[in-house]
């Protein structure tokens, strides 16, 4: 018996309403107004699709070591290095996991999600978290459409959640979009050619193959995913396949937007958040063919962490400001003054060798008197000890902490003024110099938890390379 033991969800906390979208380009592109309902989850300046997947994966790591990660994305920041070794690492697994990046499609996800459910039924956990940031065109309609999300899955021979009954894939190289390599965006088809060729056409003799293969009717489905960034898409594919209307769920368009490879887990997760047990859920993911699954909601999930959808909305906060949104995401070229002028080259030698420190947030804790410290080092901090090579691994990512003292510099350089940083006291003991991140105007003060997050320290535009570490976010607001 293979199935989900756990599903966790990241969203950014950055809501971008999409009103100020299209406020903004409405002089130019007027048809975009019937568009401007809701928002859409935006990342910061120092979140992309691998801080998301970090956290994503936090947010169900078990005590136990899975044997493999899948990390599906077609928006990932590397494209020759192992993004899902980055995750790995920041997300506390051991290195004799088995990373894969898995991409090119927005059925990744659930493609991952296939080869994961059959890798654990030969032995060992696995989980496939997908993640993406989504970016377009300023103006065009699929700015409005997309959203940026991660979600992570674990996949067990115990599930808690849901078992696996069946899943069919079907491969085609239908083209309803593509990115080529030296391309920054999307090149979209028009939607009757996704709709009457793609989904209408594929899509309902993948499910009928599934629910052949799991001797179920289409009228028994309780839950059907069709992620797509209309609804009435998902409706036109139940009717086709017989599925009724009333299963059909929520896209989540108003409030995330079309997150890609993530969004079928990202539907998944908000439905077994509310699903009871022995609901029956068809799971689709599109994109060059087409993945399906037929899951069975577990009797019990009660000793199973549950899924984080509803707490990551809720901690949305709602944005009007769309000239932030193209800063942040390099969409303008601007102006960022001469303090910006900085060479931030990360030579990989030093990164190698403090990879656990830097990524894995591993300081020291003394054997004989108990001190912490960051970083790790030869000798104990304690001045009353001064031990010598008594340090064993101490998780700083995972601990609790709270402000001590902090500070909002005008004068520092930041993508998003002030810079907010300050001296972190943990509960253990210790205390570090840090960025904090996700905070708004007066939302910080002395004695507030903080809670660990990855994030991007810098970036090196000249080489391409992004540098990560951990940032300080109020505890109330990361989820």
């Amino acid at each position: 018996m293979v199935g989900i033991a756990a599903i966790g969800v990241y969203l950014p906390r950055t809501r971008l309403a999409r009103k100020a979208i299209v406020d903004a380009n409405q002089w130019f592109a007027a048809g975009l107004s019937g568009l401007a309902k809701g928002e859409r989850s935006i990342c910061s300046w120092d979140e992309d699709a691998i801080t998301m997947g970090v956290e994503a994966v936090r947010s169900i790591r078990a005590d136990g070591a899975p044997a493999s990660l899948w990390f599906a994305s077609v928006s990932g920041p590397f494209q020759d290095r192992l993004n899902a070794g980055v995750v790995a690492i920041a997300a506390g697994l051991p290195e004799n996991v088995a990373a894969l990046d898995v991409t090119g499609s927005l059925r990744s996800g659930t493609t991952a999600l296939g080869r994961a459910i059959l890798d654990v039924a030969s032995g060992g956990d696995a989980i496939v978290v997908a993640s993406e940031q989504r970016l377009a065109k300023a103006g065009g309609q699929e700015e409005l459409l997309f959203g940026d999300a991660a979600t992570a899955v674990l996949i067990s021979n115990a599930p808690g959640l849901a078992e696996i009954l069946a899943m069919t894939h079907r491969s085609v190289d239908f083209v309803d979009h593509y990115r080529a390599s030296n391309f920054s965006f999307d090149y979209a088809w028009e939607e009757r050619w996704t709709r009457d060729q793609g989904y209408l056409k594929i899509v309902p003799s993948v499910i009928s193959e599934l629910l052949a293969e799991a001797k179920v009717e289409a009228g028994e489905i309780d839950r059907f995913i069709m992620p797509a960034p209309s609804g009435s898409a998902a409706s036109a594919i139940a009717t086709r396949a017989g599925i009724r209307l009333d299963a059909v769920c929520d896209v989540l368009q108003e409030r995330v937007g079309f997150s890609g490879s993530a969004h079928p887990l990202l539907m998944l997760a908000a439905v077994l958040e509310e699903a009871t047990p022995g609901q029956l859920v068809l799971l689709i993911g599109f994109g060059q063919g087409c993945d399906s699954f037929l899951l069975k909601v577990a009797k019990t999930n009660a000793k199973v962490r549950p899924s984080s959808f509803a707490s990551q909305l809720a901690r949305g906060r709602t944005s009007t400001n769309y000239m932030r949104y193209l800063s942040h995401n390099r969409l303008i070229e601007q102006e960022r003054g001469i303090r910006a002028e900085l060479d931030t080259q990360t030579p990989p030698t030093v990164l190698y060798r403090n990879r656990r420190m830097l990524y894995g947030f591993i300081g020291g804790k003394c054997r004989k008197c108990g001190a912490v410290q960051f970083p790790k080092a030869p000798v104990c901090v304690n001045p009353n000890c001064g031990a010598y090579h008594e340090q064993e691994d101490y998780d700083f990512a995972d601990s609790e902490a709270h402000v001590q003292s902090f500070t909002a510099d005008q004068l520092t350089y930041t993508p998003d003024p002030p810079a907010r940083y300050g001296m972190m006291k943990f509960a253990d003991g210790g205390c570090l110099m840090m960025d904090l991140t996700d905070v708004a105007d007066g939302e910080i003060k002395v004695g507030a938890p903080v809670r660990m997050m990855f994030r991007i320290k810098a970036e090196d535009e000249r080489r391409g390379f992004k540098r990560y570490f951990w940032k300080a976010a109020p505890v109330a607001e990361s989820g």
